[in-house]
């Protein structure tokens, strides 16, 4: 597995990562042995980025990677989130109840109970999940800084900042990784944030790579307890038969390059550049496979404009959450 450095001083990953969410929440029941199986397989991979946070499946997903890998905490870099919160029942950024606690306080009390979930002393990439713009970053770094003092911290990133705020808190304590949706799907982050990130020396860390699943082949009937057609509008009605349509010529530039259309799109962000990482998420062993081996794959500049085209950003459908979801984002 090839590997990339997050930020100037940070750790080195593999360049694709694992979203370890689904595993525990949003896209259908939980299955804790092939959630395992699949822990246990990517480290023998060397796909040594495992992502999580404490609000997926309300700390169970935490839970689940400590006592899955309790015997190799040495053999992969462990990044968890915190700051998304709710007043009744479990965090969901579709639910109108959760709200961003960034706070001094909080920082502190969350760090410390996903150490215990987690059944480590030390994480090594810490992310603010979102912002909450009536708390300074400055405020919010500087504590999370105290972890890295502390020693239960090693690394600070952030999650779905503008680039304006990854320079005031970059100015406070370096920054490692900025987390952000970024995919054929979604682009936004060309705008500004990579530019900001080349300049800073901060790695752009790509969740939801695959565009939610749209790129995998798989979707299709959502189960109950699945998330996205609730809180993702691309994935309602006429809108998702046109992401399935773009989805499709994806899958058309990907059969002429030999890969599938997964991998032609996570081999796609990775030429985007070296500060790049993206995190697929999986909870099977055989995607998990299938995603890893896009880091072997190189794509001819013909290749990487013929997939930009398939999926023009004016003909992608809906936005990427619903209208709370959106409302959390510092944009």
């Amino acid at each position: 597995m090839r590997t990339r450095r997050l930020g100037r001083g940070g750790p080195e990953v593999s360049a694709i990562g694992l979203g370890c969410m689904g595993m525990s929440w949003a896209y259908g029941s939980a299955d804790d042995e092939e959630s395992a199986r699949t822990l246990h397989r990517a480290l023998d991979l060397g796909v040594t980025l495992l992502d999580t946070a404490d609000v997926y499946g309300a700390g169970r997903n935490e839970e689940l990677i400590g006592r899955t890998l309790a015997g190799r905490r040495d053999e992969y870099v462990l990044a968890t989130k915190f700051g998304m919160r709710s007043r009744a029942g479990e965090a969901r950024s579709d639910r109108p109840g959760t709200y961003v606690d960034t706070s001094p306080a909080w920082v502190r009390e969350a760090a410390d109970a996903s150490l215990r979930r987690l059944g480590t002393d030390t994480i090594d990439l810490y992310y603010a999940h979102r912002r909450n713009p009536d708390v300074p970053i400055e405020d919010t770094v500087g504590a999370m800084a105290e972890l890295v003092t502390a020693g239960k911290v090693r690394h600070l990133g952030l999650s779905e900042v503008s680039a304006t705020t990854l320079r005031a808190a970059h100015a406070v304590h370096p920054i490692a990784a900025l987390q952000v949706e970024y995919s054929l799907f979604s682009r936004e982050p060309e705008a500004s944030l990579l530019d900001t990130c080349r300049e800073l020396g901060v790695a752009l860390v790509a969740y939801s790579p695959v565009g939610r699943g749209l790129l995998t082949g798989t979707v299709g009937t959502f189960a109950a307890d699945d998330f996205r057609p609730v809180a993702l509008p691309r994935f309602n009605g006429d809108n998702l038969a046109a992401n399935l349509r773009l989805a499709d010529a994806v899958k058309a530039v990907a059969a002429e390059i030999g890969a599938t259309p997964a991998q032609a799109a996570l081999a796609w962000l990775l030429a985007q550049d070296d500060l790049v990482v993206p995190i697929p998420g999986t909870k099977r062993v055989r995607y998990l496979e299938e995603n890893a081996a896009a880091a072997d794959l190189t794509l001819t500049p013909a290749q990487l404009d013929a997939l930009r085209a398939a999926v023009p950003q004016e003909a992608v459908a809906g936005t990427r959450y619903a209208e709370h979801g959106m409302r959390l984002l510092d944009q």
